[in-house]
């Protein structure tokens, strides 16, 4: 069983409601959320907000959020997200690369977190196959690193 997992994920999420996301990081993040493992989530909007916020209250593991520049630059509704966690406790880790908050900043935050990982989970929007969540699984794999890929 991995010990750290990256998630990954579309930003695009309002095609659902919320509900649906809830039952599916119940069925595939659940089995990997156990107690000492470590996830690595990106302080974007869509997945990353809501894989947090779902992890840090059904859960009891370690969760590090990563931004390509700062906390500050990110959405607002990611922010929130954040200072939820932090407020609430369950915030392990803020990392700060301090880059630029286009692609190629993007891009490098998700590299730091899948070198950190053993595994990563992918949430892509349904009928892509080109984005930022596709690049992360393709890095992953060519790490060698297994990959859930879970489209919405």
């Amino acid at each position: 069983m991995p010990q750290a997992v990256t998630i990954t994920g579309t930003r695009s999420t309002a095609h659902r409601p919320l509900i649906e996301y809830r039952a599916l990081f119940e069925e595939y993040i659940a089995p990997f959320a156990r107690e000492g493992v470590r996830f690595l989530i990106g302080g974007a909007s869509g997945i990353d907000s809501l894989s947090l916020l779902w992890l840090g209250s059904e859960t009891a593991v370690d969760l590090t959020v990563v931004v390509p520049a700062t906390l500050r630059d990110q959405p607002a509704d990611a922010r929130h997200a954040v200072e939820a966690m932090q407020e609430a406790g369950r915030l392990t880790e803020v990392v700060e690369l301090g880059g630029e908050t286009r692609t190629p900043g993007y891009h490098a935050r998700n590299r730091w977190m899948v070198d950190r990982a053993d595994a990563v989970i992918g949430f892509p929007r349904r009928g892509t196959e080109t984005s930022g969540t596709w690049y992360t699984l393709g890095y992953a794999a060519k790490q060698g690193k297994p990959q859930l890929v879970v489209p919405v």
